[in-house]
């Protein structure tokens, strides 16, 4: 085909310089002006018949000619499939804005758009992404688009395209002719048989001979003139105010759900089902100007575990069994996540993933919205909860901050130099690198992995340098006194005792916030081995801010602090700098757990269950609740008239033969007894069935709310629990009663009230 797709999903951008260069003498000949270009085709067969589009009306008077109005546009490719999509009328007006004053500028002029997300390069034409990695996009001022019969949407022609499209349409509106053909020099042609049918066709001799069916190539495609008028949404612009900032942490793997999306993909949705939840539940709020929006971030760990610098891929594929391949890659790529978090090498470099790419975002956020002044959430995912979780757990509040300073001298290092430090260990290649700036033992004691990874040490040599240096040419008063968990218990390296035996009250106080059952194993050396009970320890990086909720989704916490050994978590206990924590996940997901049996082992509480976002329960439930009453009811009677016939039955004249004194009565007050119990047990039942739950206070977590919240299951989702398992761990990118809980939490704080809408 010569009117073939660009690289973007346009049409080629051949220049249809029309009767010019395909025939040249003939324009000198005739001495045509530019306006004779465009040929009219009187009596002239057209390469489809036209017969049927002569019906419209033509004797109508024309309208005066007007420029045509643009919209801009950005490329989406997706399994190499290209798509165009509009940016919002007002970012479209900021582009076109823009692309006017760029002809006068010599520098690159850069637009802001989508919340400020995304920035484009206006004589670039490309957008680039602002706060996550992924490449740049093309960006197209679009007039004239067009539709083939097998297209779902229209596609834009290419800039140059256009604007001869657009010439045409002019010379044609200004002398009132039509069935004007436009050719273009790739075989292409264009005839605009009136303002309201425009159609492109294609020469038969161009045809692919190996296609059996060469009507469908004659077939013309649609050809329409401006955003106007064609079937397009044109999303809404997102108000300019953040009210709250999130962080969303993805879990095990690099896809997100079942579609194999990435996290960035993911929180696009869920960012979406907040604008809308926003519009229809705080309209009148937004309406007032009390409420702007709420920006959600994507926080991704994975790529940076599995890229070149850790070569732990590499490494794992040198192991990996030929056979059943695919299942082996998925493994792989996936559930080895889980195994990489219990690594002391690897969980290290998790962590200090999630914590540093969180205070980017977050700098780069004030950065770019430096009137920002509201609180910051951290969302987690499956293990990405367990993350956040152990990071919330081990971070330190000021004052923790001045405890930990060493009072005195500083520690000073033995007597070994550097090189005979890495010569020790086998890395004296690395001298050289370290000399360069000026590394001593003193001051490599004070780097942090980080520092090592920008020196271009690899990760192995880093954490066999930092580990030696610290544990083994630091004095005693300079090692540090307890090993940090990821469960947030500090457990020093040793008990210590006074000279009764009896264990020192620090010890016993920090041990009362998560219990642990009692180890029958030998007691470990910490001097050699970087472990800890029940979970390997690390170092938790610190949060450039104290977050105001963490949500956990479908989150394996609760497992995960049992496996370690933690039996239950103190109600008193709270996270040093987050206050509130909300544990939501799918009553089907296969990877949840929950939280407040840890801390209320003596009441058997029920989760909380969360509304629906229309303000009611789901039908099936409903109809579930009352079928329930109703048998409850139904017993309540059958009960209750029983117990009138009993006793009226009691009351009838005695036979004419006495019964032994006293037996009579003892067995009717026996019989009255009994179902007098088992009423008042059906009353009881059916009271407590009616009444609703009373507010329990739960621990500290959640400042003394309820921490589990369990999702309404869909219909269909109740007829095979097994069936929709892996789709329940995964539903909550698209889940509305999640955004909407989230959001009346966020804005609860901030005192806004919050509207049901009217069904």
């Amino acid at each position: 085909m010569s009117f073939s797709p660009g690289t973007e999903g346009g049409l080629s951008q051949a220049a249809p310089n029309v009767n010019t260069e395909e025939k040249p003498s003939q324009t000198e000949a005739t001495g045509k002006s530019p306006e004779d270009q465009v040929s009219v085709p009187v009596d002239e067969a057209s390469p489809s018949s036209t017969s049927s589009f002569e019906m419209l009306d033509m004797e109508s008077v024309p309208a005066p000619y007007k420029e045509v109005q643009p919209h801009w546009f950005f490329c989406r490719r997706a399994d190499d499939n290209t798509s165009w999509h509009p940016f919002s009328r007002e970012d479209s007006d900021k582009l076109e804005r823009a692309n006017n004053t760029a002809r006068e500028k010599e520098e690159e002029v850069v637009v802001a758009v989508d919340g400020e997300r995304y920035d484009v390069h206006v004589k670039e034409r490309k957008r680039y992404a602002v706060y996550w990695e992924q490449g740049p996009t093309e960006v197209r001022r679009c007039t004239w688009f067009y539709k083939g019969d097998k297209d779902i949407r229209f596609m834009p022609y290419p800039e140059d395209f256009s604007q001869s499209l657009e010439d045409a349409y002019m010379i044609a509106v200004t002398l009132d002719e039509w069935k004007r053909k436009l050719d273009f020099p790739t075989g292409e042609t264009v005839i605009l048989h009136n303002p309201k049918l425009i159609m492109q066709y294609q020469p038969i001799g161009l045809q692919d001979e190996w296609v059996s069916s060469p009507s469908e190539h004659t077939r013309p495609r649609t050809v329409k003139r401006g955003v106007d008028n064609i079937s397009v949404e044109i999303p809404d612009v997102e108000p300019e105010k953040v009210d709250h900032l999130v962080f969303m942490v993805h879990g095990i793997g690099p896809a997100c759900d079942l579609r194999f999306r990435s996290i960035i993909q993911c929180v696009n949705d869920f960012r979406n089902a907040s604008l809308s939840l926003l519009g229809s539940h705080y309209k009148r709020a937004q309406q007032d100007g009390l409420v702007g929006r709420v920006e959600f971030l994507p926080v991704n760990w994975h790529s940076a575990l599995h890229g070149d610098a850790t070569g732990v891929d590499e490494d794992i594929q040198r192991i990996t069994l030929p056979s059943i391949s695919r299942l082996r890659h998925f493994t792989n790529d996936t559930l080895l996540d889980l195994f990489f978090y219990n690594s002391p090498t690897y969980c290290q470099t998790i962590v200090d993933t999630v914590s540093s790419e969180i205070n980017r975002l977050h700098a780069l956020f004030k950065q770019r919205h430096p009137e920002f002044s509201g609180a910051v959430s951290v969302v987690g995912h499956s293990l990405g909860s367990l993350i956040l979780f152990d990071l919330l757990t081990n971070q330190r509040t000021a004052s923790d901050a001045r405890e930990g300073e060493p009072s005195g001298e500083p520690c000073h290092l033995n007597s070994d130099t550097l090189e005979q430090t890495l010569t020790r260990l086998g890395l004296q290649q690395f001298l050289d690198t370290l000399l360069a700036e000026n590394l001593d033992l003193e001051s490599l004691a004070l780097c942090h992995d980080s520092d090592l990874k920008v020196l271009g040490i690899p990760l192995g040599p880093r954490k066999k340098i930092l580990n030696y240096v610290k544990r083994k040419w630091l004095p005693e008063d300079c090692k540090t006194t307890t090993v940090r968990l990821a469960s947030g218990l500090q457990v020093p390296p040793q008990v210590n005792t006074d000279h009764d035996g009896n264990k020192s009250p620090g010890l016993m106080q920090e041990q009362t916030h998560f219990h642990r059952t009692q180890s029958i194993t030998s007691a470990v050396d910490y001097e050699y081995f970087d472990v800890g009970i029940g979970q390997v320890s690390i170092e938790y990086p610190q949060l450039a801010f104290h977050p105001q909720t963490f949500f956990a989704f479908g989150s394996p916490i609760g497992m995960f602090l049992t496996v370690r050994g933690l039996k239950r978590i103190d109600p008193n206990y709270t996270f040093p700098t987050c206050k509130s924590f909300y544990n939501i996940y799918h009553p089907y997901d296969p990877v949840a757990y929950r939280i407040e049996p840890m801390i209320i082992s003596e009441a058997d509480l029920e989760p909380m269950l969360i509304p629906h976002h229309k303000g009611r329960k789901r039908m099936h439930l409903e109809l579930k609740d009352s079928l329930t009453r109703m048998s409850m009811d139904l017993k309540n009677n059958v009960l209750g008239s029983l117990r009138t016939a009993w006793q009226s039955f009691a009351r009838l004249p005695v036979a004419a033969l006495p019964p032994v004194e006293g037996e009579g009565e003892a067995t009717t007050e026996r019989n009255l007894e009994e179902i007098q119990g088992v009423y008042e047990e059906a009353e009881t039942s059916v009271s407590a069935e009616g009444s609703e739950q009373p507010e329990i206070k739960v621990g500290m977590l959640n400042a003394g709310r309820r921490i589990d919240y369990v999702l309404q299951e869909k219909p269909i989702e109740s007829f095979n629990e097994y069936l929709f398992a892996i789709q329940s761990h995964l539903c909550y990118w698209e889940s509305e009663d999640t955004a909407l809980l989230l959001l009346k939490e966020i804005y609860d704080k901030m005192g806004v009230a919050f509207e049901q809408p009217q069904q």
